[in-house]
């Protein structure tokens, strides 16, 4: 049977639980309230490409510079696929960020996330 100092420790280790879930808890909905708003974008270095994703990683804005035209159709194709590879990473970087600044980065639940996350936006290319 429990004494009285034995059943308080219970019950203190008991709220302290409770209280580190709910902390936890409401981390993990701010987390996902701002994933979907999360986009990436990226210019190339020249400045005639630029590329945003959104939050799936898949091309949401393509920009190109005047100066494509005046280049082989082949180059700025790559300069396009370079450009988008480079918004998908930049989207990882703001999941990452998000993820530390809500549930930790090296919680269990922020390394999934970010795992998942670079899985999505890698499929996506």
């Amino acid at each position: 049977m429990l004494d009285d100092r034995e059943l308080g420790d219970a019950q203190a280790w008991l709220d302290e639980w409770r209280s580190g879930f709910t902390e936890r808890a409401r981390w993990a909905r701010a987390l996902s309230a701002r994933l979907p708003r999360l986009s990436g974008t990226a210019r190339s270095p020249d400045g005639l490409v630029s590329a945003t994703v959104g939050p799936g990683g898949d091309l949401l804005g393509l920009e190109l510079g005047e100066g494509v035209r005046r280049r082989a159709a082949a180059e700025t194709a790559r300069e396009i696929e370079v450009t988008v590879r480079a918004a998908r990473e930049a989207l990882a970087e703001a999941v990452r960020e998000a993820t530390a600044e809500t549930v930790g980065a090296q919680s269990a639940t922020g390394r999934a996330v970010a795992a998942a996350y670079a899985a999505q936006v890698s499929a996506a290319e």
